[in-house]
This record gives C-alpha cells, structure tokens and sequence, in this order.
C-alpha cells in the first residue's frame, strides 16, 4: 500500500515538474517575442536637431518648406540595415526613405532623377550624406525605383513636400501632447453584460401534478438588467484618415517627367561684395574655369563663385576636393539645368 501511494505522490510531483517546464519554456519564448517586438518598434517624433559639424563643415538644421535644390544623389544599403536612423526609427533599405542633412525628421521630398525623369516621394528619417558632394542619401529600394542603383550616384532634383510635411508634423507633435498629459479615462476591456433572469411559468400551461399559479400579468415579466463593469477589453482603433493618407503618399508610384540636359559646377561661395568674390576667381582659376555672376537672392546681389561645366560626377568629386583644399570646405556640387 505504501508502495502505491509512493508511485502515486512520484506522478503527482513529475506531472508538476513537467508543467513546470512547459510554463517556463512558454515564459522565455513570449520573452522573446517581446523584446523582438519592442526592438522592432520605431518611435516617431518630429525632430529638427541642433547645428552640428562634419569634416569641418557646419550643418544646420531648420524647417524650410521652400527647399528646392539640385545636386547628386547618392544610396546606402545592407551595412546601416537595420541600424537606428538619426530620429530613433529603424532603417530598413527596402522602404522608401531618405536621409538629409538639414530637413526636419520626418519629411516628405519628392526627388526626380534628372538623366532618365523618373520622380518618387521618399521620407525622410535619417541624417547625411556625409560626402561633401552629396544633397541626399536614398534607400536602395528608393535607388532601384529612381534606376540609379548599379551606377551609384544620380543627378536629382530634390523638392520638400511643405503641405505633407506640415500635416505629419501637426499629427506627431498632437500625439506627443496627448501622451504627456495622459487621458482621465482608461479603458482596458468592453463591458461584458450582466443579465438578471427571472423564472418564470412554462409555456402553455404548468407540467402534470403542478399547480398552476394562474395567468401571468405582462408586468411580471421583466427586461434584463445590463450592467457594465470596468476593466474593458482594449480597442483597436480605426485608422486615422491622415495616416492612410501618408501611407498612400509614399508608394512605389513613379511618376515620368520630361529629362532635361543638365550642367554640373563647384560652388566655391557667394559674396555680397564683388571685391571678395573676384579675388577667389583669382586664387582659384589655376584649378579650371572659373566663372564669376551677379544674382539676386532674397532681395540682396550676390556674386557667385563657380568652377565648370564639369563632365562627370567623378571630375566633380575632384575638383571640390581640390577647391576645398584651397581653402574653401563649404564648397559644393550644384547640378544646373
């Protein structure tokens, strides 16, 4: 007998055991789950940043929702998959986004390859490129739509969606407020009805043997009572038309635009006095030809300093690191139709 309850209380205890493990094999895989999950979660906050420097230049953040500039576009791909981008999102080289040097993030730009016309919206999250003859840094799957991919470098134009973007700013900031104050109701469950029953007589009559206590007044009947109880079952909310709208926005949708014939010049700088700005043509035509132009700017003359036409992105490359070395590092490559 004492060896029946022995092999009995083994069962019991191995049962447990064995439950046990299963409940903390399930506990260490939902873990994961979790932190996989929260890994991959991209927090999203609109960001403008501060003024920072790179290889001696100055970059400088701000909001300019008339920003229209040509230059050379450039793609980044596996080495910075899945890294954080400079606004803590995750960058994934398969979705339509950008990095920036100076635009806040997130915004929409719409970027058209000059040399075959074809357009694309992107979003930008990220900062760079770093190069120094480089506006925008594209996702691959951006530089395979733009067909720029295998080449490597393109001349674009790049243009700030300002309508878009202000709209994205007001939902995020909006958000960002609601979740700082918090909400004076929290809701984790529907209400699950509680119904008060009565009995009452059978119909047609009480069984054989039971006496039947007479005809029921309609007002003996009674309508349940539903009763909500707190907590609630969470809600998946509907989404908002704005955000379907941003969704429908960036897509795979090229558009075709007419190709245009375009230059490419180094920049050495703009002055306001012409003095200053013939001096640095002089200092700078033992590199190439070196052309001097009076423009009007926001209301003020300024006198441009260029170097071209260049021939190929490679020869622009060169000669702005020759121009920079001559002592101007905020020198850049412009693309001029």
């Amino acid at each position: 007998m004492a060896g029946y309850w022995g092999r009995q209380c083994l069962c019991v205890l191995t049962a447990i055991f064995l439950v046990g493990c299963s409940e903390t094999q399930l506990a260490v895989h939902s873990a994961k789950r979790l932190i996989s999950s929260a890994d991959k979660e991209t927090p999203t906050e609109y960001k403008i940043g501060n003024p920072y420097q790179i290889a001696g230049v100055w970059y400088y953040p701000q909001e300019d929702f008339k920003y229209d500039e040509s230059g050379i576009a450039s793609w980044y791909g596996a080495k910075f998959h899945g890294r954080r981008t400079a606004n803590g999102e995750v960058y994934d080289m398969n979705a339509l986004t950008a990095a920036h040097r100076t635009l806040p993030m997130p915004s929409f730009v719409r970027v058209t390859n000059l040399e075959n016309g074809r357009s694309l919206i992107l979003r930008v999250n990220d900062r760079g490129p770093f190069a120094r003859g480089r506006i925008i840094d594209i996702s691959r799957r951006g530089s395979q739509l733009l067909n720029f991919q295998k080449q490597g470098t393109a001349r674009v134009r790049v243009q700030v969606l300002a309508d878009q973007t202000r709209a994205l700013k007001t939902r995020i900031t909006s958000q960002a407020q609601l979740a700082k104050a918090g909400s004076p109701i929290t809701v984790d469950r529907l209400p699950k009805p509680k119904v008060q029953a009565q009995s009452l007589p059978p119909v047609g009559g009480a069984p054989v043997g039971v006496t039947s206590p007479g005809p029921v007044a309609a007002t003996q009947f009674r309508k349940p009572v539903i009763q909500a109880t707190l907590p609630f079952e969470p809600v998946n909310p509907a989404p908002e038309p704005l955000v379907l709208a941003e969704q429908a926005l960036v897509s795979e949708t090229v558009e075709q635009e007419p190709t245009v014939t375009t230059n490419i010049f180094v920049q050495a700088g703009a002055f306001s006095r012409f003095e200053n700005a013939n001096r640095v043509k002089a200092r700078l035509s033992p590199l190439g030809m070196v052309n001097l132009s009076q423009v009007l700017v926001n209301g003020r003359d300024l006198y441009r300093v260029r170097l071209g036409p260049i021939e190929s992105v490679g020869d622009a490359d060169r000669m702005l690191a020759a121009v920079a070395g001559a002592g101007y590092p905020e020198a850049r490559i412009i693309v001029v139709k």
